[in-house]
């Protein structure tokens, strides 16, 4: 049908499934989402306006929307051990605004980690709206690229801030819940819990739970979950503690507060996520993430790559190549070029600008979705190594292509879902 109506983008489309199948996506915030996740996001549900909450809609004809909402929230509840979720957020970003919406003034001091030490741009970075509409103390890592808990403490006794997030785009070791959150308790502050590169590995029991220490939880649903691109907002029981009207405060910041019509056909997508979620099959498929990573990580070493903390403790790894004479803009290059795809990253205390940073980050979720393990993590490593040697060769465009045409090979014994 799509192809009598729009060739062109059928083209596209095919051209891009034909990327993703001959590539290694080892962007770690990427991943391979099931048919089934995928048939519900293209359903019929796109086409209903749902304005407001399950049996609270501003739109007539939500019957079955409501139960399909319904469906996706319990689901989210029961997996997560929240007694409140809210599935409505298009993306990590907005849900983050509604959670400072909910909680926060205009002006508030708030704290959250670093985007330079691999935190997220809306825990407080300057040049995003939740640094520049609050007060924002960034806490980072110390010279070896860990956290110190002592260190975001002080901070906060010094601060004060309304909210500390926690949560991170590229630091691979875990975050110490416990730790965080007796330092929000002793200030009084909110203590927000961001899992969206995690939020799979914790339903797979691969990660430690925030959710007997948190307030608040956000995700998003199409990195570790597998899931469609959307995002969800989670109250713990601790949090509904602190604040019985956090849950209805959240649902007004997301709607009337920042959104309109919730997308139900990703909803209904996020359904089956998360019941896929839920299956045995995927708790070994979080464990195997974690052990491919860890894997990857001691290969790699093997090859002389500087690791930013010497390892991983979750899905994945950021490189600093400054030992390898590369910068990692023309890393992820070249590594694309030969068919592993990855993304330049900027590491802790870094020399170089943004633009061209010092560092990759890479991650294991797509791949450990093909089917990849243990050895194949060995085998990754090895032709990243053989890529970054090549880079500077006389020979370089031979040896690319060589390079190239062995990972289409080792694409195609394991197949994109």
């Amino acid at each position: 049908m799509l192809n009598q109506v729009d060739s062109k983008v059928v083209k596209l489309i095919k051209a891009e499934e034909k990327r993703q199948q001959e590539t290694l996506m080892m962007i770690p915030s990427e991943n391979y989402s099931s048919p089934a996740v995928r048939a519900a996001v293209g359903s019929v549900l796109a086409h209903k306006y749902a304005e407001g909450y399950p049996g609270k809609r501003y739109y007539q004809g939500n019957k079955i929307i409501d139960e399909i909402e319904n469906l996706a929230i319990k689901r989210a509840k029961e997996l997560f051990d929240v007694p409140y979720a809210n599935v409505q957020p298009y993306s990590g970003s907005p849900a983050n605004m509604a959670v400072y919406l909910a909680t926060c003034q205009v002006g508030d001091t708030v704290m959250g980690m670093d985007l330079q030490a691999g935190g997220h741009l809306t825990h407080g970075w300057k040049v995003n709206f939740s640094g520049i509409l609050y007060q924002s103390i960034q806490y980072g890592v110390n010279k070896d690229g860990w956290l110190d808990d002592e260190e975001i403490r002080k901070l906060a006794q010094k601060h004060h801030p309304k909210i500390i997030w926690a949560g991170a785009t590229a630091y691979p070791r875990f975050f110490n819940w416990r730790k965080l959150a007796e330092i929000a308790d002793e200030i009084g502050a909110y203590f927000a819990a961001d899992i969206a590169h995690y939020a799979g590995l914790v339903v797979g029991g691969a990660y430690p739970s925030p959710v007997p220490f948190a307030d608040i939880i956000t995700t998003t649903t199409h990195k570790t979950l597998r899931g469609p691109r959307g995002a969800m907002i989670m109250v713990t029981k601790k949090g509904l503690k602190k604040d019985p009207e956090l849950a209805s405060k959240i649902d007004r910041a997301v709607f009337p507060g920042l959104q309109g019509g919730p997308h139900e056909n990703t909803i209904a997508s996020l359904a089956v996520a998360l019941a896929e979620a839920g299956r045995s099959s995927f708790k070994k498929y979080s464990h195997q993430v974690v052990k491919n990573a860890k894997n990857l990580a001691e290969e790699l070493k093997r090859y002389n790559f500087n690791l930013v903390t010497g390892g991983t403790d979750n899905h994945l790894i950021l490189i600093d190549l400054r030992n390898k004479g590369i910068d990692g803009k023309t890393a992820a290059v070249i590594l694309e070029e030969v068919g592993i795809v990855v993304n330049k990253n900027s590491i802790p205390y870094d020399p170089n600008p943004p633009a061209s940073p010092s560092g990759i980050r890479l991650g294991t979720p797509a791949v450990t979705t093909r089917g990849m393990k243990e050895k194949e993590m060995r085998h990754i490593a090895h032709l990243i190594n053989q890529t970054i040697e090549v880079f500077g060769k006389k020979e370089r465009k031979r040896e690319i292509e060589k390079l190239r045409n062995e990972v289409k090979e080792w694409c195609r014994r394991f197949p994109v879902p």
